[in-house]
């Protein structure tokens, strides 16, 4: 039965909590013993089987509304990963968690599901996807067990994201550990549960890019396929716990493909990056329940841990459970925001307000939609209904203000900066200009190029021309002349990338990256002078950067140095034993300095430590023939 808004249930907010229907409601709240809280980035409703997708391929997702309850019109409070998470562990918007952008720290007094179900004795693990999550990032309180670690990429950076599969088999193995000591599969543990799983696919960019055979949708679709396949997957050592566990589902945001001229997410506030798939299953939880009823995922923990028997305070979400026997929630509105247009480019934010038939977004040039007969939100009616935008004006301010008073709790570090930053986010603060700011959709072209770029979707030429268009109508945009210094480089045209990585440089970007691009140039040149001076200045911004400590192996080695390259390299192991290519230089500067024995040995450590399909396996197996004449 769908939950409708035309008549308020018996208990509604104003009820003292001694009364007799306040003792009725609590009474009829389904209790559950466990929670599992899976969050899916970037994951649209209307791509989902459940929500009416006739090409999703999402049967773990449609199985599990389809046994529970589905939330029709269910929204994100921020188009942004981080705030957006914030808000489902915390129940509360971004003003009162604090995380306004990606990296911006959450508070910690803050309570959230982990911190308030620990101290009632639940076992919590989480297992995330992506670096927006990272612990550094407030998330991780409350946790026994909170696993970020992400693995090497190419050149031996740090990777943003890690794939479900991964993901997934820690959760399973968690799971597998929670129950009693030497079973094969996972029976009822005797201490309750809390597990996170957060998945990263849909998120940009969306497959293989360079698939022409199919459309950026069409990928988008493959990757949320894959997705439901790995909760699928979960599900397995979860089913003996479904009858007393309470599983939600849900989308931390959406993603746009041109509508209202955005592509991506993180700058506007439509509905195409708001509204998100929630789903609920467990105890008492009918099967078949669709709710109606406008919701927000600042739900989420209220009515958690209301079905697991115990409270969150100070929170600006409701506990559903009413809506979930089929009682209409009472009529109230909806808030969501977003900084990162203030944070990111210096352009103004936007909040948004949903109340009844009417969605207003606060910006520069307001809009207010018509939702009962304009769902899209295409026809701006502000001028026509001025007394409802002033209205709707003054809630919006009285959530947040325009101006941004926060600060991030503990500067970012330089990599922390730019690997946000590679993932389309943060691509550095201007907040504090004075002028007057411009509104976020008077710059949706440029938005929508940046977004682009940093989505991953473009390659080769098309990047190449999308960068040198923002670095021209931005010039002071490090970030973009970074960008194509390295797409000109990996294209082997240094000369055409070494300007770009100088004006990375003097646009003040707080990044190694652009110095390490710079030195391999000069070093390809054979300017080994002006490499060791490019890759001090990295040294200099990131002493602790185990990529520069290697690169400066690499350079010492080309000038024959192999006692100080050995050290170096070796240094650059200690930090992260997983940057693998700085073992297969250790074991190139043994060879050349005549140590075959050490270098035999490092060559087989890292085979060891390569999947059986790297494509390095060969050149490494190359090496080993060399040094033991096999």
């Amino acid at each position: 039965m769908a939950a409708k808004t035309t008549a308020l249930g018996c208990c509604i907010a104003g009820v003292a909590i001694g009364s007799a229907c306040a003792r009725k409601d609590r009474a009829a709240t389904p209790r559950a013993q466990n929670l599992v809280l899976i969050t899916i980035d970037t994951l649209r409703a209307d791509h989902v089987g459940a929500y009416g997708w006739a090409a999703a391929r999402t049967p773990t997702l449609d199985t599990l509304a389809r046994d529970g309850a589905v939330f029709e019109r269910a929204y994100a409070a921020a188009p942004i990963t981080l705030p957006s998470h914030a808000t489902i562990i915390s129940g509360r918007y971004p003003p009162g968690h604090g995380a306004r952008d990606n990296g911006i720290r959450m508070s910690s007094s803050v309570p959230t599901l982990a911190t308030e179900l620990r101290a009632r004795g639940f076992k919590t693990a989480a297992f995330v996807a992506a670096f927006p999550l990272d612990h550094q990032f407030g998330l991780s309180s409350g946790f026994d067990v909170y696993s970020d670690h992400l693995p090497r990429g190419p050149g031996g950076r740090l990777a943003n994201e890690r794939p479900a599969s991964q993901v997934i088999d820690e959760a399973s193995a968690w799971l597998h550990s929670a129950g009693p000591k030497g079973s094969a599969l996972p029976a009822p543990p005797a201490q309750r549960f809390f597990l996170w799983v957060h998945l990263f696919e849909p998120h940009a960019p969306y497959g293989d890019p360079t698939d022409t055979t199919r459309t950026a949708l069409q990928r988008y679709d493959d990757e949320i396929a894959t997705a439901d396949s790995q909760i699928g997957r979960l599900m397995k050592p979860l089913r003996p716990l479904t009858g007393d566990s309470l599983i939600i589902v849900a989308g931390d945001h959406g993603e746009a493909f041109g509508e209202h001229g955005e592509f991506a997410h993180s700058i506007f506030v439509y509905d195409t990056t708001l509204r998100v798939p929630l789903t609920m299953t467990g105890p008492g939880i009918r099967a078949g329940t669709r709710v109606e009823d406008p919701v927000t995922l600042a739900d989420v923990a209220p009515t958690a841990i209301r079905m697991l028997g115990g409270s969150i305070k100070e929170v600006d979400g409701v506990d559903l459970t009413p809506a979930l026997a089929g009682t209409p929630l009472p009529k109230r509105e909806l808030y969501a925001e977003s900084f990162a247009p203030l944070i990111e480019f210096g352009w103004a934010p936007l909040r948004a307000i949903r109340s009844g038939p009417w969605k207003f977004v606060a910006a520069p040039t307001p809009e207010l939609y018509d939702l009962d007969h304009d769902a899209a939100e295409r026809t701006n009616v502000a001028p026509a209904h001025e007394q409802v935008s002033r209205d709707l004006e003054r809630r919006v301010n009285s959530y947040s203000p325009a101006a941004f008073g926060g600060s991030i709790a503990s500067p970012l570090d330089p990599q922390t900066a730019e690997r946000l930053r590679a993932l389309g986010y943060s691509s550095g603060s201007r907040r504090d200009d004075t002028v007057a700011r411009p509104d976020p959709k008077d710059r949706r072209e440029l938005a929508a190029r940046i977004a682009q770029v940093t989505s991953g979707e473009l390659t080769g030429a098309a990047l190449v021309s999308a960068l040198e268009s923002i670095a021209a109508a931005d010039p002071r945009n490090g970030q973009a002349h970074l960008r194509l210094g390295y797409a000109e480089l990996q294209s082997g045209n240094c000369a055409a990338a070494e300007p770009e990585f100088h004006a990375a440089i003097a646009s003040g970007l707080p990044s190694a990256d652009a110095h390490l691009g710079l030195a391999t140039c000069l070093g390809r040149r054979n300017d080994l002078a002006g490499a060791e001076r490019a890759l001090g200045e990295a040294r200099r911004l990131e002493p602790d950067n185990p990529s520069v400590t290697a690169n400066l192996g690499i350079l010492q080695a080309s000038k024959g140095d192999y006692a100080a390259a050995v050290v170096s390299l070796k240094a650059a192991l200690a930090a992260d034993p997983d940057l693998q290519e700085a073992r297969f230089n250790l074991a190139l500067v043994y060879a050349k300095s005549g140590r075959r024995a050490e270098a035999a040995s490092t060559a087989r450590e890292l085979l060891a430590r390569l999947p059986s399909n790297a494509p390095q396996r060969t050149e490494i197996e190359r090496l080993l023939r060399a040094l033991t004449g096999g």
